[in-house]
């Protein structure tokens, strides 16, 4: 058994206050139970098949007593190497280790197998364990942040330190997660059902949440929760129109069916600001011009449908967020925030180039690096919320050296990690914004050519689905309406055209 002189030389007392020394205030001990750590340690020397109940949860590291995590590394490599860990195996390893000497030696790993009973606390002790080891870390993150909030440097910032603290939070909540691991084929099958089961019963049988766009959705089955979607195009292609029309029509649809269908979306506008983005959204609901909204070339009757809209406006689950150059750690606390407070099910990033990595402001040579652990932190963020993450993507200038100007995977700008970490890869093509700009001489044969391509072309928008990793790729043919920047199906507007 471990005698009472072992337990009293590790202090095993959690949040107590010590008072050695006449002349020094109390403090307080870091949070700790020996007790603990000597309960599992023993449990694995008795039983190393216990150690499969703790291995997902629990580290060396987690251990207070530093003797301690020794001796479960100790442990680990020992199972892993498929021999076995007990008092008499690990004594040789510890014959000269001075923590463990002031213990009693090679005694003392026979008094942790020793005081056990049961194996049967095992995990408990671990999940003890762990808790006053994030407790810890707890107290050690306030206190770096109490001092880099009183170091002044030119180099960092205020805004600077909340960040680096909000990334250590998100990584220490992470850490020694014990959710996962293997789920039985059954019960994934019993989950597949159900997801097709709510498709049958949608409004065109969609799968995931529906962007509002019927031939969208027919390709893609709607947006999935856990997905990260990429949607680039060149500058003046329609990247925002597009994505605001699909959050914004996905919103509707929830706000429409009481939840049934669609999606609460939150809209990350980091290129543009919340009044610019509802502009163009009242624009498309209310069916005037942005330009005249903007201009305040509008009509008394059109106040009318400004009101109207506005009433609809107001009931639909859209939140936009236009901080500037916001850190992947703060759009990942600031989802968070608003899954806890309103509810989230899509996101939407315009667009991941402005966003920044969790450290310090990089140098252009590390700027792939730092778009890698942007992608990274967007998929993580995804599967972490369980929600669709729709994020806006830059093209290179290489599309526009092509005679073909139609964007292929390898344009992505630092496209390496964007196509890896995507499991939908969208581009936005509109082959009219092109024409207008390589009008031939007037009167030639080839500028007659030339109409027919613009008569062809007029006001029809292209996604091209170049990467799907649920599904086929392909092109989507869409309306594109500039003057409400409002993209639509195509047989809608022949529809209306027809008279229909």
């Amino acid at each position: 058994m471990i005698s009472d002189t072992m337990i009293k030389s590790v202090d095993s007392g959690y949040g107590q206050e010590s008072t050695k020394g006449s002349n020094n205030p109390h403090y307080r001990v870091l949070p700790h139970n020996i007790e603990a750590e000597q309960g599992l340690l023993g449990a694995l020397l008795i039983d190393n098949r216990a150690h499969e109940k703790v291995a997902d949860l629990l580290r060396a590291e987690h251990f207070f007593m530093p003797v301690h995590q020794r001796i479960y590394t100790a442990i680990n490599q020992f199972i892993e190497r498929g021999q076995t860990a007990s008092p008499v195996t690990l004594k040789g390893y510890f014959e000269n280790d001075e923590d463990l000497a002031e213990l009693g030696g090679g005694v003392y790993l026979a008094d942790l197998a020793g005081s056990i009973i049961s194996v049967i606390n095992v995990y408990d002790y671990a999940q003890t364990i762990y808790e006053l080891f994030m407790r810890r870390e707890l107290i050690a993150l306030g206190e770096d942040v109490v001092n880099d909030a009183h170091s002044l440097r030119l180099e960092s910032s205020a805004t600077d330190t909340i960040e680096q603290a909000e990334s250590r939070l998100f990584s220490l909540a992470e850490n020694g997660e014990s959710n996962g691991g293997f789920v039985s084929l059954r019960d994934s099958v019993l989950v597949s059902i159900e997801i097709a089961e709510k498709a049958f019963k949608a409004k065109g049988h969609v799968t995931g949440f529906t962007t509002g766009l019927r031939d969208m959705d027919k390709q893609l089955g709607g947006f999935h929760s856990s997905d990260l979607l990429i949607l680039a195009g060149r500058p003046s292609m329609g990247k925002t129109a597009l994505a605001t029309n699909m959050a914004f029509n996905s919103a509707r649809i929830y706000a429409k069916t009481g939840g049934k269908e669609g999606a609460r979306v939150g809209f990350f506008s980091l290129e543009m600001s919340a009044d610019q983005l509802a502009t163009r959204i009242l624009a498309d609901v209310a069916s005037i011009s942005s330009h005249a909204i903007k201009q305040g070339n509008i009509k008394q009757e059109d106040f009318q449908k400004f009101v109207k809209a506005a009433q609809e406006l107001s009931q639909i689950p859209l939140y936009i967020d236009d901080t500037p150059a916001l850190s992947i750690g703060a759009l990942r606390t600031r989802a968070r925030r608003l899954k806890r407070q309103h509810g989230l099910d899509m996101l939407v990033v315009d667009y991941l180039q402005l966003l920044r990595g969790t450290g310090s402001r990089q140098s252009e040579a590390n700027r792939v690096q730092e778009v890698s652990e942007i992608t990274r932190g967007l998929k993580a963020i995804a599967k972490e919320l369980n929600i669709p993450v729709l994020a806006l993507s830059q093209l290179s200038r290489a599309v526009e050296q092509r005679e073909d100007k139609r964007p292929m995977l390898s344009d992505l700008r630092e496209s390496g990690s964007i196509e890896q970490d995507a499991d939908v890869v969208m581009f936005v093509y509109r082959e009219e914004y092109y024409l207008h700009r390589a009008e031939p001489e007037i009167g030639t044969e080839k500028h007659m050519r030339w109409q027919e391509k613009c008569e062809r072309a007029l006001n029809i928008g292209e996604c091209i689905v170049a990467k799907a990793r649920h599904g086929p790729i392909g092109n989507v043919r869409m309306h594109f309406t500039g003057e409400y920047t409002r993209f639509s199906d195509l047989d809608e507007i022949h529809d209306k055209n027809m008279g229909y």
